[in-house]
């Protein structure tokens, strides 16, 4: 199992409602607001790093409001 923090900028007064949407995506185990740099911050977990990948860019990316992101998959050192 591959898990990833996404860091997710937003349209100004968008980052509540990204959150939420995102949050009812499939693979994604949290979605919160946060304030900072990044407006959201989502915790994400696949069988596979392809499948990582195709979450972010298929379901994530597509949710109006969103800006930008950035993945960063946690490794077990």
């Amino acid at each position: 199992m591959v898990h990833a923090y996404i860091l997710i900028q937003t349209e100004v007064g968008k980052a509540a409602q990204v959150a939420s949407t995102i949050a009812e995506i499939d693979g994604v185990t949290k979605a919160e607001d946060v304030t900072g740099p990044y407006d959201v911050i989502v915790r994400a977990e696949a069988e596979t790093v392809d499948e990582l990948g195709r979450l972010v860019v298929a379901r994530v990316q597509s949710v109006d409001g969103i800006t930008r992101t950035l993945t960063c998959p946690v490794v077990n050192l």
